[in-house]
């Protein structure tokens, strides 16, 4: 029996933070929760409703919050990331004036019946509300809120895609996450990085005139109010259909015939323990539809994905096949855990964005990246969403791996040569070919102090590759089995990067803090140099330095100059107790021509030196 501990490993470097929640009992260093693990979460019940005239949404909402922390917390943390369209509001980038908007506008906001005189024309992304009573320990608070705000006429992640699409992202004040490693999560939202949100349950109802149609996070609970007839009929085929119903055609659009004539139809949802909560709604983009069936304990699990999009959008009118793709690759081979969820939409948008069950991703020419796009983007269900991951802290737990996936499943749908030859384009070269010292900033440093091309880096490429190279140092078996060992663990919690490395140790039954180390705590990057080649009667003898330091897996050919070339591949095991050089014998016979290193997506900073001429 192989029990892991942490005395017996490398020690890595570990925050006082993260190392006073070690001590606390809420985590550990074997790779599970603390005992004394805790989180919090709420209830929120939401009406909003969209002025098309106006272009905004407005609403009300009632959230019961568990404070299931052993804090007195004295004070609320209300989040509204929209206001990042404030002309005042702090930005990783200028922004064009069609970008800017005046932002929330609260007026009512009540804890336990009690109207607090709230004044939100200063907010920002993130407010403190100093809170009458403070809430308990293990006790719940009642906040009512009424709001609205306008839609940015930019649309980026949020607003107006058209001037009657519209894509409501983060259009509710939320409570920000109190955790057990920082407690009030008070970092602003810049518009450079990502989010961090407590998983709730959502009840939600969005008002919206006739002929628009309401996509969502979670489950439509009302279709045959707000539906047509026929389209309802439709709409109920496809969410067991292998095929693609064309729930409304444009013409339907076009005629009204889909929506109920009301003039105004309330749209209901529901979604149980998610992390947020997004919709859009259009009067004239068609409607896919289609489901994907999933083996689970119990038989088949039926999962509805969509697609709303311009008729005009070629590659749109595919994207409800690759989504269903999509989710079964992913439940099937990585990370191998089912799609957790009962549905995924696709927007046509502008973003290529991910929300809990909802990509909004632009339409693309090429096929080939359309479809990598929206496999990247349902990647994302798993991490960060179904994880809990602090995307604005740690994007490589959530981007690196959604980057991983892209890949994996691009040598499924495309092949390899293809998947590896965009991999590096896209992923890897724009890291490896820039020796700016932003490009070498460890992994483990936080996304929210990187910006630029560095936040870049260290969130997509450089980070898939580290998760790349652990599947070759353990197997592809193994690896997979400690993946889903570290899922099962930790979804529906809020892992930091230090639970991901124990829990990969503990599942793996190895002492991987060398790796960690190598890949998560150095300035290393890739780049190796055959230093030497010797070839003798049976053998050929290789000096490798690791000039760049990264523990990378790459492959020996050598080149006879008569007869078939022969390849040996290494893992990044050779490097561990020797990082910077290794000399290695393989098996050779006749005389050598050359021998060859190829680190394959492993792209090597100076590839000139990868080569050596006997």
């Amino acid at each position: 029996m192989f029990v892991w501990t942490a005395v017996a490993a490398q020690e890595l470097y570990m925050p006082r933070n993260i190392r006073n929640a070690v001590k606390r009992g809420t985590r550990t260093t074997t790779g599970l929760p603390g005992p004394n693990y805790w989180q919090n979460r709420g209830v929120y019940e939401i009406s909003a409703t969209v002025n098309t005239g106006e272009k905004s949404v407005s609403g009300k909402e009632k959230i019961s919050y568990s404070n299931n922390s052993p804090d007195t917390l004295k004070s609320v943390v209300i989040r509204f990331v929209n206001n990042i369209h404030k002309p005042e509001a702090p930005r990783a980038g200028q922004v064009p004036k069609d970008f800017l908007t005046p932002g929330l506008k609260i007026s009512g906001f009540t804890v336990n019946g009690e109207r607090y005189p709230v004044n939100s024309d200063d907010w920002g992304t993130v407010s403190n509300i100093k809170l009458h009573t403070p809430l308990l320990p293990r006790s719940k608070a009642a906040f009512e809120i009424e709001w609205s705000y306008p839609l940015s006429k930019l649309s980026g992640r949020e607003g107006q895609i058209d001037p009657n699409t519209f894509f409501c992202a983060y259009f509710y004040p939320r409570i920000s996450v109190y955790d057990d490693y920082n407690g009030w999560d008070l970092l602003p939202h810049t518009d450079g990085g990502e989010f961090y949100n407590d998983f709730n349950d959502y009840t939600v109802s969005v008002k919206v005139p006739t002929n628009y149609v309401v996509w969502a996070t979670g489950t439509l609970e009302n279709a045959k109010e707000v539906l047509q007839p026929a389209a309802f009929k439709r709409f109920r085929e496809s969410q067991s259909s292998n095929k693609v119903i064309h729930v409304a055609t444009a013409k339907d659009m076009e005629q009204g015939a889909v929506t109920n004539f009301s003039e105004w139809n309330e749209w209901k949802f529901t979604a149980r323990n998610v992390t947020d909560f997004t919709f859009a709604t259009s009067n004239h983009f068609v409607w896919d539809a289609g489901s994907v069936a999933l083996a689970d304990g119990s038989g088949l699990k039926r999962v509805s994905v969509q697609a709303a999009y311009k008729d005009t959008a070629a590659d749109f009118k595919n994207y409800v096949e690759w989504t269903k793709y999509a989710i079964q690759w992913y439940s099937d081979h990585l990370p191998g855990v089912n799609y957790p969820y009962p549905s995924m939409t696709a927007i046509q948008g502008y973003a290529d964005m991910e929300y809990p069950m909802m990509v909004n991703d632009a339409s693309l020419r090429d096929l080939m990246d359309s479809r990598l796009t929206v496999d990247h983007e349902v990647a994302h269900t798993y991490f960060p969403f179904y994880m809990g991951v602090n995307e604005t802290r740690y994007a490589f737990m959530d981007e690196g791996w959604a980057t991983t996936f892209e890949y994996l499943i691009g040598i499924s749908e495309n092949g390899k040569h293809a998947a590896d030859s965009a991999f590096k384009s896209f992923r890897i070269k724009n890291w490896i070919r820039n020796p700016a010292t932003e490009m070498d900033q460890p992994l483990i440093t936080m996304s929210s102090q990187l910006s630029g091309a560095g936040y870049g880096r260290n969130s997509y490429g450089k980070a898939a590759l580290s998760y790349l190279a652990l599947k070759d140092l353990l197997g592809e078996i193994p690896f997979k089995k400690a993946l889903i060992s570290y899922i099962n663990t930790w979804n529906g919690k809020h892992p930091v990067p230090w639970d991901y490395f124990y829990s990969i140790n503990a599942a793996a039954k190895q002492d991987l803090n060398w790796f960690w180390q190598n890949w998560f705590f150095s300035n290393n990057y890739i780049d190796l140099n055959v230093k030497e080649a010797r070839s003798g009667n049976n053998s050929t003898t290789i000096t490798l330095e690791n000039v760049g330091g990264f523990a990378v897996p790459f492959d020996v050919i050598i080149k006879p100059e008569n007869g078939k070339e022969k390849q040996y591949h290494y893992t990044p095991a050779i490097w561990k107790g020797r990082e910077r050089a290794v000399t290695l014998t393989v098996p050779s016979s006749g005389k050598i021509e050359k021998v060859i290193i190829d680190g394959g997506i492993f792209m090597d900073a100076t590839p000139q030196d990868n080569s050596y001429l006997l």
